[in-house]
């Protein structure tokens, strides 16, 4: 089934029309993880799709993606999702974030009927999917799921989270997980990241990927690897997560979990150095390992 799949990764949630603010000069950005994720790949050589929702007067933004090689279908939504997310420029780790838009539910029946050999399930905020959803794609094939959108909740005019009450059942069916280590101590009750990827694990991903300030955790058939991130600046910080998933799915199709983390973690280096989709090359990314390698690692 693998071999004959049309696209290598069906990347599926809302595409976001977000605004950035540092120090409190505000910009207009397009977001979520399959705008960030789906050209990251495509720089990778990798055969993507991408379903989405929206607003129809926003479907011109979807060109970037088709122009970049991207397969799109998009469905018309009441409004655009997008995400306010505030910086302080001496701290640009730590965001405010709040909602803009909700560009509404996804329903299955609605999905296209390509074939991948991952479907990477790629929620901004809760309630783009349910577990419903995740059940029926998890019928298709092997699924990625980022958390936060199960956890992320609009409550008014903020983003919190808020603990996934059916996450056993939720997990049983996805194959690669994503989290951040706020996420993964909110679901698992502890910050140690490697036993935290563990008790989730249990619950039946076969892979976990963790992201935090230092770098990206993976666990996958018991055996756990880490990858520090090293940029010399975060302006582009927002799209970190997307970027990192992505990548390491991209490259978990031919590499063993322990290069794709390495890679992934490269990769998610040299995109916080600059807004916007990373847009490099493995030369780039070779380059840096390469200078890894050979304790050449500070690039401050």
């Amino acid at each position: 089934m693998a071999g004959q799949a049309e696209f290598d990764l069906l990347m599926i949630g809302h595409f976001a029309k977000d605004q950035i603010v540092v120090d409190g000069r505000r910009t207009e950005a397009c977001g979520g993880g399959v705008y960030y994720g789906s050209i990251a790949l495509r720089r990778l050589g990798k055969r993507v799709a991408v379903a989405t929702r929206l607003h129809a007067d926003d479907f011109p933004l979807l060109d970037e993606l088709t122009e970049a090689g991207v397969r799109v279908h998009a469905d018309p939504a009441p409004e655009t999702s997008g995400i306010e997310n505030t910086y302080d420029a001496s701290d640009m780790e730590r965001r405010r974030c709040r909602p803009l838009g909700f560009a509404g539910p996804f329903a299955y029946r609605d999905l296209p009927d390509w074939t991948a050999q991952i479907y990477v399930a790629t929620p901004i905020i809760a309630g783009e999917f349910d577990r419903y959803f995740i059940e029926s794609l998890a019928k298709r094939g092997p699924v990625a799921l980022d958390v936060q959108g199960f956890v992320r909740v609009r409550e008014g005019e903020h983003l919190v989270f808020r603990d996934w009450p059916d996450m056993a059942r939720g997990l049983a069916c996805i194959t690669y997980l994503k989290v951040d280590l706020a996420e993964a101590e909110l679901l698992t009750g502890t910050s140690d990241p490697v036993l935290a990827a563990r008790r989730l694990a249990e619950h039946g991903p076969r892979e976990i990927v963790l992201t935090q300030t230092s770098g990206l955790t993976v666990l996958a058939d018991g055996q756990v690897t880490q990858a520090p991130f090293r940029p010399r600046s975060h302006a582009g910080r927002t799209g970190r997560g997307d970027t990192c998933f992505s990548t390491y799915l991209g490259m978990r199709l031919t590499e063993s979990p322990g290069e794709a983390a390495r890679v992934a973690a490269a990769i998610t280096t040299l995109k916080q150095e600059q807004p916007g989709p990373w847009r490099g090359s493995m030369a780039d990314v070779e380059a840096l390992l390469a200078s890894e390698r050979s304790g050449d690692v500070e690039r401050r």
